[in-house]
């Protein structure tokens, strides 16, 4: 893994009231070297959350986005997919369910010129504590309908770890305000028929719900919808905002 550029990731944090875990979790990805840019999008959290950030404010590499009305993760992700500039963009969440240290395993086939996106699986045999089945359960159940429905084969679509080249997730229009965001990308990319997505193991120690874990039984009734709505209501039209031979030419003529 030492053919990774130094410098050459940027990371999307989305914030809701997450005072107790968000300078640890931004301290933790600055020291990785292959960050380069950290976007940290503010979703109106009602704790300190964006007082305690502002210790970040002279940061080169910290953009701070405060918004002013709570929107939900998927438009805090959006605006921040927007304002990256690096090589390639990864989605982390502002508590240690997921560790920066991964980010070497996920952007190895990225940097190795064999994928454009790449999801880190929590559930392929890794070790980790102990996990809530009813939680996993879902999870896999989730995934499940979206592989009918998408036909790409992952283990782990709902992870937070999704990495891709930058010119990717820029051309896709995302609109899913909330965890709905998870189902969107997924379907928009195998929409896509072109782009290479790989899965790679991560290590995964999740949160209790008394630790302050958001998701619940209701987003996962929404996924259900969103599965169907993004995957057999949705054209390309509404998925993307060039073709994709104009985005990323190499790649379209070396598959002809």
């Amino acid at each position: 893994m030492n053919n990774i550029p130094e410098k050459c990731l940027s990371v999307v944090i989305p914030v809701y009231n997450e005072e107790k875990t968000i300078c640890q979790i931004v301290q933790s990805v600055l020291a990785r070297p292959e960050v380069g840019e950290i976007i940290i999008v503010n979703d109106a959290s009602k704790d300190a959350s964006w007082e305690k950030l502002q210790m970040f404010a002279a940061v080169p590499e910290v953009k701070l986005v405060q918004q002013e009305k709570n929107c939900g993760k998927g438009a805090a992700l959006i605006r921040g997919f927007a304002m990256a500039t690096l090589d390639y963009v990864i989605v982390q969440d502002a508590d240690f369910e997921y560790t920066p240290e991964d980010y070497p395993l996920v952007l190895q086939p990225l940097t190795d010129g064999k994928a454009d996106v790449v999801y880190g699986a929590r559930f392929m045999n890794t070790p980790g504590q102990v996990r809530y089945f009813k939680h996993e359960m879902g999870n896999k159940f989730l995934t499940f309908l979206s592989n009918v429905f998408s036909d790409i084969h992952l283990s782990d679509m709902e992870t937070c770890y999704k990495c891709f080249r930058r010119e990717v997730i820029q051309n896709l229009i995302l609109t899913s305000q909330r965890f709905g965001i998870e189902v969107e990308m997924t379907a928009k990319l195998a929409r896509s028929r072109k782009l290479r997505i790989w899965e790679v193991p991560i290590s995964y120690r999740p949160r209790r719900y008394n630790e302050g874990k958001k998701i619940g039984w209701r987003d996962g009734f929404a996924a259900l919808w969103h599965i169907i709505r993004f995957n057999c209501f949705t054209s390309d039209k509404k998925s993307f905002v060039k073709p994709w031979e104009s985005v990323l030419p190499a790649l379209i003529n070396q598959q002809m």
